[in-house]
């Protein structure tokens, strides 16, 4: 789900086709963090209403962002600037399809509804740039040239604005032009070559790693960046967000593990494959999952000891990875013996990393995350709170609504406050380049 719209008439991919050649781990880093104590599923808390006067709503409160409607990664970022406190004006098509993906990634945004083929509506839009800080558009390289709204013509206006474009390939390359989407997109960047087992086929993950860790949050990421900038400077600047950029950058520490020797690069023989017994998955009894990530010394053997093999010579340290395969068999004997949830009860507040495996709904409801409010659901659909957290501007109700807003619920509105006045938007609506 990552294609990036052609242009206002409706969803274009966003670059296209291949390959794959990449890495893959072996012994991993060491992380001292301590692991969360892990219990099954409770019940879940709804959103708190913090008591006395209000902090600001995010830290990017008073930055005003229009985004070219799109699908997707774009959408995420969007979302993403809201939670932070971003005015976010959403350019809709009059009378578009509606996904329903749209009800969570479309939240906080105004809706102004303009048909962006009419030469009217992209001047109504234009209109709205001079005054905006940023800019967001996720279509083909070429298509706001060709509407008349390219980077040319808004700097022009507003030498500030950051003007951020999110494709799959880039704006240039060989592949700009080129319709694809996740799978293609860390295809070609080494991801999708080590996920998998050994010997198998690759096996695509959630369209997460292209469209959003690598698209739409560095996206997000770049604005900001280049807003810093241009308060500092009075300049704006195009920010360029491929999704196989994004898609490499997040493979950094992977090809550090190539370069040190510790990465083989094939599928299912290293450490972050999932075929290390202690940084992987095991069935319980009822037929529920546990997630193992026991990686540094101590927390092994905090796992042994809970699974009562400290006794087991060939269970006794992490080991080779020769040995890997006996050592998970015995494992798996032991987690098959009880229920996810009487595990992770039985691991709590050890040191032993074992988590269960929640479905999305289940998520919501963990004591950890209803304590820390990831996820919302009083006042809408259950979904993810804002984050990250910040101590002076936290996210309020303000910045987690519920829904989407009504395509079109905010034209008048907002491009009112542009300067149209109430004849010309009466004759813009008559004529249907707004709605």
């Amino acid at each position: 789900m990552s294609a990036a719209p052609q242009g206002p008439t409706g969803p274009q991919a966003s670059t296209g086709p291949q390959a794959s050649t990449g890495p893959q781990a072996s012994p991993g880093p060491q992380s001292s963090t301590e692991p969360q104590a892990s219990t099954g599923p409770q019940t879940p808390a709804g959103p708190q209403t913090p008591e006395g006067p209000q902090p600001p709503a995010g830290p990017l409160s008073g930055v005003r962002v229009v985004e070219l409607g799109g699908i997707g990664p774009g959408p995420f970022a969007g979302m993403v600037l809201s939670g932070l406190g971003a005015e976010v004006i959403r350019i809709d098509r009059p009378g578009g399809r509606i996904s329903p993906a749209d009800t969570i990634l479309l939240r906080g945004r105004r809706s102004v509804a303009v048909d962006l083929k009419h030469p009217d509506g992209v001047a109504a839009v234009l209109r709205l740039t001079d005054s905006a800080d940023a800019l967001i558009e996720g279509f083909r390289p070429g298509v706001t040239e060709r509407l008349g709204l390219g980077p040319d013509e808004c700097l022009a206006r507003n030498s500030r604005l950051v003007y951020g474009r999110m494709t799959g390939w880039g704006q240039d390359g060989p592949l700009a032009q080129a319709p694809g989407h996740d799978i293609n997109y860390i295809g070609l960047t080494g991801v999708l070559h080590a996920i998998g087992p050994a010997g198998g086929d690759p096996v695509p993950p959630l369209n997460l790693i292209g469209d959003f860790g690598g698209g739409g949050m560095l996206l997000a990421l770049g604005v900001v960046s280049a807003l810093l900038h241009a308060r500092a400077t009075g300049s704006g600047q195009v920010v360029d967000a491929a999704m196989t950029d994004g898609s490499a950058l997040l493979l950094a520490m992977t090809y550090g593990f190539l370069a040190g020797g510790l990465w083989s690069d094939e599928r299912g023989v290293n450490l972050f494959s999932g075929c290390a017994p202690h940084y992987t998955t095991y069935r319980c009894a009822d037929g529920d999952h546990v997630a193992v990530g026991a990686i540094e010394p101590q927390f092994y053997a905090a796992l042994v000891h809970g699974l009562g093999l400290s006794d087991d010579p060939a269970c006794a340290t992490q080991g080779a990875p020769g040995t890997w395969p006996d050592v998970r068999r015995r494992f798996a004997e032991v987690f098959a013996t009880r229920t996810r949830d009487a595990w992770a009860e039985h691991f709590a507040g050890t040191q032993a990393c074992v988590t269960p495996v929640l479905s999305l709904t289940e998520a919501a409801t963990h004591p950890h995350n209803a304590a820390r409010g990831t996820f919302v659901h009083g006042d809408g659909p259950l979904r993810p709170a804002p984050a990250p957290r910040f101590s002076a501007t936290p996210a309020t109700p303000a910045t987690t609504p519920g829904a989407r807003p009504e395509q079109g619920e905010d034209t008048r509105s907002v491009l009112a406050g542009a300067g149209l006045t109430e004849s010309e938007l009466d004759s813009l609506t008559r004529r249907g380049v707004i709605a």
